[in-house]
């Protein structure tokens, strides 16, 4: 499904943070299967697996992301060990209008994965993400990513690897994969989103 010669002949980005955008990432008819079975999200916000119904081709996609072949790929494209470094993914399936502020990502998370699960093209001027300069002007960037079906974007994190996009409000889907410092934070974030997940699924099921 993945075009791991496609991430290895990309070159990597270093101004002003390490990354690398890698479009057509997932085979156009196996995307299209992902898609067709991605899962049913209770809102917006991030949603771990254990709360959702993870099959057919979506469970194929992740079994990929989260195999060797693509985490040696990564390991070679940033020069970073991640043997032994747990890894953890949630799942986005619509963005709120205060989504998209400017921030690094956490020190805990090493390496940060966005696969996008929509359409071929993005109808909207917001929600492309934005790798910045600086933490406080979305206008200086030095890349956008718009969020098309099957484009991927890696980077490395830190203390500059400032990100963010113009307020979106609707349906905007997205994978994150994060390998991460230890299994205490894998714990604790698949318990909080879990937790926000639960609410709003409780929230949905009220109000219908």
């Amino acid at each position: 499904m993945l075009d791991i010669e496609r991430l290895r002949k990309t070159p990597l980005n270093t101004d002003p943070f390490e990354y690398v955008i890698v479009r057509n990432f997932v085979d156009k008819d196996r995307l299209a299967r992902a898609q067709a079975d991605y899962p049913e999200v209770p809102g917006p916000g991030s949603h771990p697996p254990a709360g959702l119904k993870i099959n057919g081709g979506f469970k194929d996609l992740m079994d990929e992301l989260l195999d060797e072949p693509f985490k040696r790929a990564v390991e070679e494209k940033f020069s970073i060990d991640l043997e032994n470094r747990p890894t953890m993914y949630t799942v986005r399936g619509f963005c709120r209008a205060r989504d998209g502020k400017i921030h690094t990502d956490s020190e805990t998370k090493l390496i940060t994965v966005l696969l996008y699960m929509n359409d071929a093209s993005w109808p909207s001027d917001a929600g492309r993400l934005r790798l910045l300069r600086n933490g406080t002007d979305l206008e200086n960037y030095v890349e956008e990513v718009e969020p098309a079906g099957g484009t991927l974007l890696v980077f490395k994190r830190s203390n500059n690897s400032w990100h963010g996009h113009h307020s979106f409000e609707g349906k905007r889907r997205a994978v994150q994969l994060n390998w991460v410092t230890d299994q205490s934070v894998v714990d604790h974030e698949q318990s909080r989103h879990g937790f926000s997940s639960r609410i709003k699924r409780l929230f949905r099921s009220a109000a219908a």
